[in-house]
């Protein structure tokens, strides 16, 4: 009997591979080699962040994947929907380093009335385009809710928070612009932000790409990383991207 080459084991991996990910492509489903979460978990630890501040944490899923990629500092995940948050408590609860914080963030404390979609984590505040509800059919609004918001400001002073060793993450819906408001001068403080970037409008009156880059730049941050995110079945284009922006003196050395 024949036994294969190292050159030939070598090919049939390969071409395993390759079949795997053209069964996965075809479900719409890719494998990378490195998750952004995992990507940003590193991040963390070379920059020595001990505490991630999750804006628009719906049920959940960020923090859970900082954890599954390493990340043992701690979490405040904020999350205003009456129907998400209790699935983000509870996945919360069992673990001490973990805040859960029911409560909207934008440019200052008060009530806020958020559009609720049908698939939950489109909900924004703003209005949606023509653009998102065309290209994910069932994230359209069904219904609306009052919430209470704060501010990035005043969970830095209740969590007692230091942003310089904290990464500050944005998952809005639109709404990033606001968040970032409500941070006022302590924005330049964080170690590092993440932030949703639309490249066409998703929702009205809400930042693009080139805003909210520039924002950053001018507040001394620059790009870090950038995942791809919502784009449209239809066309292939992309909608959104997630962008990790680091202070400029705090990034590290290319080579």
């Amino acid at each position: 009997m024949n036994t294969p080459t190292a050159g030939g084991s070598r090919r049939l991996a390969e071409h395993a591979k390759v079949a795997f990910r053209s069964a996965l492509h075809k479900r719409n489903l890719d494998l990378v080699r490195n998750p952004f979460p995992v990507q940003v978990a590193t991040a963390m630890k070379t920059l020595r962040l001990g505490t991630a501040l999750d804006i628009g944490a719906n049920i959940g899923q960020y923090g859970a994947a900082l954890r599954a990629s390493g990340f043992t500092g701690r979490i405040i995940s904020c999350e205003p929907l009456s129907d998400a948050y209790p699935h983000l408590a509870k996945r919360a609860s069992g673990d001490s380093s973990w805040t859960a914080l029911n409560t909207a963030v934008g440019t200052e404390p008060g009530e806020i009335e958020i559009n609720v979609s049908g698939n939950s984590y489109s909900s924004s505040i703003l209005p949606m385009t023509n653009a998102h509800s065309s290209a994910a059919p069932g994230s359209e609004y069904v219904r609306s809710e009052k919430v209470a918001m704060t501010t990035v400001a005043e969970i830095l002073a209740g969590q007692k928070v230091d942003p310089a060793s904290a990464l500050l993450k944005i998952d809005t819906q639109g709404y990033e612009g606001a968040v970032l408001d409500g941070a006022g001068d302590r924005l330049t403080e964080f170690a590092a932000v993440q932030l949703e970037l639309s490249m066409v409008p998703l929702y009205d009156g809400a930042p693009l790409f080139d805003d909210l880059v520039q924002r950053m730049r001018d507040a001394g941050f620059g790009i870090f990383a950038l995942e791809g995110g919502f784009s449209d079945p239809r066309t292939g284009r992309m909608l959104q991207c997630d962008g990790f922006f680091v202070r400029n003196e705090l990034m590290p050395a290319s080579a």
